[in-house]
């Protein structure tokens, strides 16, 4: 018997569970963080909520730092994660992923009163850059040539470092940038546009077909029904499912 229960689908888990095991950091606004009140919140904390729904079960949140993430996945510490997880071709060999929910662009974050030239790789030779532990931005800036990458657990930490000057620049999701003009008091802003547009995705434990199917049907029904767009809309004032005009 024990083969068999071993080969159940995750779908059937849930549901006799009752709760999907969503994790996120809860440290990435404006995609999942605590409010004021201490409750978790954010675009990401929304849709994992309303995927939860649609399955039929309650939504059960779990935050860890980023880089853990993906081994507490591995290890089923949660069923999946809900935050802004690129679907790359590395990460796919471990786990498998849901149908594309946002499509954005790694961008620099620079200081607001930043006036050297930093639009290009090539602008950030000698400089230090901070990223996110584990993330695919620090993939990215450990491949410019000449960067020195400080890696952090995650956004609130290399943010301060560079609001005091500790580094010259950091990359993350350009979805990031709006948020923090409008709700942080931290001296920064956007930069240039740096990589290749990428697709973020669900990624959950491998052979699971009726989950996966479950969870592909869930996002394309909150697209079709609106629920989708009014999250996005209330979080970032467009559909983030949609690439912008010019192709980023």
């Amino acid at each position: 018997m024990a083969p068999a229960a071993h080969a159940a689908d995750l779908l059937d888990e849930v549901k006799a569970r009752g709760t999907l095991r969503i994790a996120c950091e809860g440290t990435y606004p404006p995609f999942n963080f605590k409010n004021e009140k201490g409750e978790l919140t954010g675009f990401d904390v929304d849709i994992g909520k309303a995927i939860a729904a649609k399955l039929g079960v309650k939504p059960e949140f779990t935050t860890t730092e980023w880089s853990a993430i993906l081994a507490g996945l591995q290890a089923g510490k949660y069923d999946v994660i809900v935050n802004q997880v690129a679907a790359t071709d590395e990460r796919r060999q471990t786990f498998d992923f849901s149908s594309p929910y946002v499509i954005s662009y790694p961008q620099l974050i620079v200081r607001a009163n930043e006036t050297r030239k930093l639009d290009t790789a090539a602008d950030l030779k000698g400089k230090k850059v901070g990223v996110g532990q584990g993330s695919n931005f620090a993939k990215l800036a450990q491949g410019i040539a000449g960067v020195e990458v400080r890696t952090y657990p995650g956004a609130p930490e290399y943010l301060q470092d560079l609001a005091t000057g500790r580094i010259d620049a950091a990359i993350n999701d350009s979805l990031l940038i709006p948020y923090l003009k409008a709700k942080t008091r931290l001296p920064v802003k956007a930069g240039a546009a740096i990589g290749k547009p990428e697709s973020n995705a669900i990624p959950f434990r491998k052979g699971n077909p009726k989950f996966q199917a479950a969870i592909d049907k869930a996002l394309d029904d909150l697209k079709k029904d609106g629920t989708y767009a009014k999250i996005s809309t209330q979080w970032f004032e467009r559909d983030v499912s949609q690439p912008l005009a010019g192709g980023q």
